[in-house]
């Protein structure tokens, strides 16, 4: 059996599997091409558990395409704040923004119109195109990728561009015109729930085991093959918690690079020379706790310092405010990487409750 035969094989017994055993996810219930855009860019690079209550919390403020593109932008930020990746919100405001004023308020219906809008690539295009407006496309993520890697054997690096144009190809040729839109989640949910990526897969509960090549060879695990990472950057950081009267410190980062756009607490490099309190006239300056967090390709080490400033003036350079707690709950986005000094943020309100 060649490869799109055996591609083939599976969507019957997928099919029948997917319908006694789908997740339910709120984004299902109702796929409009909205529903489907928002959960499919929050999913991005996030896992199903940590989105749903994101999602929810998302429609219930921005219901439909005309509130998201005419949400203000650190309101935008907010309801995303534990999302990460902020770009991602930004694009989806942007596709938005141009399905209300470009595109007249219609939203796109083709696979290749739809890949037109901002933040939006060949798998995204596809999702949406296949459960919103089932057409019969595949939607290939890491999900899928694995899947077939075992299915067929297939021991090429899963990262290797041109491993993922020919599944999606071969896919081309295998997605069910009267069921696109479930065929391609039901292999999302197989490589999400049973095709487990870390751990021994659940070949027990697989319906298409007896079509998978690994599982024949004994030798699920070893697949799919990853080349090695590269090293994460460190970056080290002094972090300053500086509180006055009006609130805490919090500075703008640029529009352009790492969290960009978004507020943080004001951090320099390790041993900078010229500190930033000296943009503050601070009365006493204590230290606090170490963290750590990871992003994709770097790791920033922090050290964390308490500073209290006698007068509101901000530092004249870039953009500053001093934010209170409401302020700091409702309005402004912190991102996750100052998520471990949480509680001596709230400690720093306290001093002046």
């Amino acid at each position: 059996m060649d490869r799109i035969g055996r591609m083939k094989e599976i969507r019957e017994p997928l099919l029948s599997w997917y319908d006694r055993c789908a997740r339910v996810l709120p984004w299902r219930s109702d796929p409009t091409p909205y529903h489907v855009l928002v959960s499919e860019i929050m999913l991005q690079q996030t896992r199903v558990n940590a989105v749903m209550e994101y999602y929810r919390r998302f429609l219930a403020e921005l219901p439909d395409i005309r509130s998201l593109a005419e949400a203000d932008e650190d309101r935008l930020m907010k309801l995303w704040q534990g999302l990460g990746y902020y770009s991602r919100a930004r694009n989806l405001q942007k596709a938005a923004r141009k399905i209300c004023g470009e595109l007249g308020g219609e939203f796109p219906d083709t696979e290749e119109s739809i890949k037109k809008l901002p933040g939006v690539g060949e798998y995204t295009a596809g999702a949406i195109a296949s459960i919103a407006f089932q057409l019969p496309v595949p939607a290939v993520d890491g999900n899928v990728l694995r899947v077939f890697s075992r299915i067929l054997l297939d021991e090429r690096d899963i990262m290797d561009q041109e491993l993922r144009k020919g599944v999606r190809r071969e896919l081309k040729e295998v997605v069910p015109e009267d069921r696109p839109g479930d065929f391609n989640q039901a292999l999302m949910d197989l490589g999400a729930t049973v095709c487990l990526p870390n751990g021994e897969p659940l070949c027990g509960e697989c319906p298409v085991r007896e079509l998978c090549l690994a599982y024949e060879a004994g030798r699920m695990q070893e697949l799919p093959v990853h080349a090695p990472k590269k090293p994460r950057k460190i970056e080290k950081k002094t972090v300053y918690l500086i509180r006055s009267r009006e609130g805490i410190a919090l500075h703008k980062r640029p529009e352009k690079g790492l969290l960009a756009g978004l507020w943080e607490l004001p951090n320099e490099p390790f041993d900078t020379e010229e500190s930033l309190l000296s943009s503050f006239d601070t009365e006493e300056l204590r230290e606090g706790i170490s963290a750590k967090h990871i992003f994709s390709h770097i790791e920033w080490h922090m050290k964390l310092k308490r500073a209290a400033a006698k007068t509101g003036a901000l530092p004249a350079d870039g953009e500053w405010v001093w934010a209170g707690q409401e302020e700091l709950r409702e309005k402004y986005a912190l991102p996750n990487a100052f998520a471990a000094f949480e509680k001596e943020i709230e400690d720093a309100y306290k001093y002046f409750s």
